[in-house]
This record gives C-alpha cells, structure tokens and sequence, in this order.
C-alpha cells in the first residue's frame, strides 16, 4: 500500500469533495425556492420545505461521501492519529461515539475495509526533523496583525464619534466608540510590546506565562483549535510536573503549522540529545 498522501493534501481534499458540496447544498436550494417564491411560483411555505430539502440532502450527501474520503485519506497517509485529529478539528468527521456516526452510509465493503484500515492506529506518527529550523526559535507578537487590527479598531472608533456627533444613533456610536477605543488600546499595546512570547530550543519551552520546563519534564504538547469557523483560536499546549499551558498564538507570528513543526522539530532533537 503506497502512503504518500501529507495529512494537509487530505484534508483539502475533504473540504473539497464534501464540506463544499455540502455548503452550496444547504445555501443553494433555500436560494432556489426563495427566488421561485419572488416569482410567485410557490407559496412563502415554500421557503421553508426549501431550507429542509437543502438540510436533508445536504446530510445524505455528507453521510455517503464522508465515508469514501475517509477510507481513501486513512488508506493514503501515514500519521492517521493527526489525520484523525485535524480532521474533527477541521469539521470534517465527528468525535468517536457521537450519534451522528451513526448516519454514515456505508456498505459491508466499506465497513471490512475501515476495520483493517483501523490497524494503522497501531502505530505512533512518525515525523521528521526540520533541518531549517535553527537551533533556538524565539516568537514575538505579530507586527503585521496587530497594526491591521489596530487600523481597524481605530476606524471603528473614529466612526463612532462621528456617528455620535452627527446623528441620533447614540447606542451604536457609544458601542462602536467603546468597542473600538478597547481593542485600539490592546492592539497598540501589541504593537509595541517586543518581548518574547514563546521561546523553544533542542532543551526546553518558555512561554510569557509558563517559566522554562525541560522536554523531559513536558508531555502531550500540540497546537489546538478552540471555536469553529470565524470564530476559531489557536492555542499552544502542554503538560508538566507541575501543571499546564494553555496559551493563544493567534496574535503571534506563527501558525498552527508553523508551530506544531518547530514543536515535533526540537522533541526530536531532545531525543537525539541534540546540545
């Protein structure tokens, strides 16, 4: 069996081949029977029996074609416990035991096939080191986030004072006023702050809000999603004798990506006794 597929290709592929069709299923035919209401074709009801065809065969479409990219990417790629992982995280597949499994379309054939692909689970990842990554890496917050969001935020302000100053909308100006004038402050603050936020060698972790742990005393660490969508955030964690990390990236200059390689990177070299 040829394993050649990167858990990053699998997971494109699966937002490809059934979250988008699943997206313009739901969107499109409450879109159809809305237009066909405007045409006075249908009753307003219409509408209605149209957001629950879109729902209904947007789910039948997803219980039939989750199950053909889940054996493809586990038959394909090698860390199938990080496929796994982001996968749930990605919002491709649900969490083991939750009821909605249990709506997957699947054959005798595709349920023989997923047992013997579940002996993969057998192994641990393997990963690679990353001889780019320098002996020390040092993360800072993101220069060029934080000036955007700062542009933003002040414009927000500033279209509040003038929405209170112009017109009757007080409570939308004060909320833009207060909401922009907050993070404005909390953005700048980011903006000049020049202290290292992480800091990871080939001996350990430090974070602005954990003091340096050696890797044999740190366990478990990963960078994780919390939220979905728009709302999602990144957080670096880790556990340690004596308690854990939990710490959000998103205004640092890294990613999820980033971090997860420079992480699995210096665990290596530790184990290599790298000095």
């Amino acid at each position: 069996m040829k394993e050649q597929i990167t858990v990053d290709k699998a997971i494109k592929r699966g937002h490809l081949i059934v979250n988008l069709p699943v997206m313009l299923l739901m969107i499109g035919f409450p879109a159809l029977f809305a237009y066909l209401f405007s045409l006075n074709i249908i009753p307003n009801w219409g509408i209605v029996v149209g957001f629950l065809i879109g729902f209904l065969s947007a789910w039948l479409y997803w219980s039939y074609k989750i199950t053909k990219w889940r054996l493809w990417a586990f038959e394909n790629v090698r860390n199938v416990h990080e496929l796994k992982k982001r996968a749930i995280q990605e919002g491709l597949i649900w969490k083991d035991n939750k009821w909605y499994e249990r709506t997957e379309i699947q054959s005798d054939s595709d349920k023989r096939k997923w047992k013997d692909l579940e002996r993969k689970f057998e192994k641990k990842d393997e990963y690679k080191e990353d001889y780019s990554i320098p002996l020390k890496t040092t993360i800072y917050f993101s220069k060029s986030k934080n000036i955007y969001e700062l542009i933003i935020m002040l414009l927000c302000f500033g279209f509040g004072i003038f929405l209170l100053s112009t017109s009757d909308s007080y409570i939308f100006g004060s909320i833009l006023t207060l909401v922009g004038g907050y993070f404005s402050i909390k953005e700048f603050r980011q903006v000049i702050n020049t202290k290292p936020q992480i800091i990871i060698d080939n001996k350990g972790i430090k974070t602005i809000t954990t003091e340096f742990k050696n890797w044999s005393e740190i366990h478990d660490e990963d960078v994780i999603i919390e939220g979905s969508g728009k709302n999602r955030e990144f957080y670096l964690v880790y556990d340690f004798l004596s308690g854990s990390e939990y710490l959000k990236i998103d205004d640092y200059n890294t990613n999820q990506k980033q971090l997860l390689n420079i992480l699995r990177t210096y665990r290596i070299r530790s184990k290599n006794n790298y000095r």
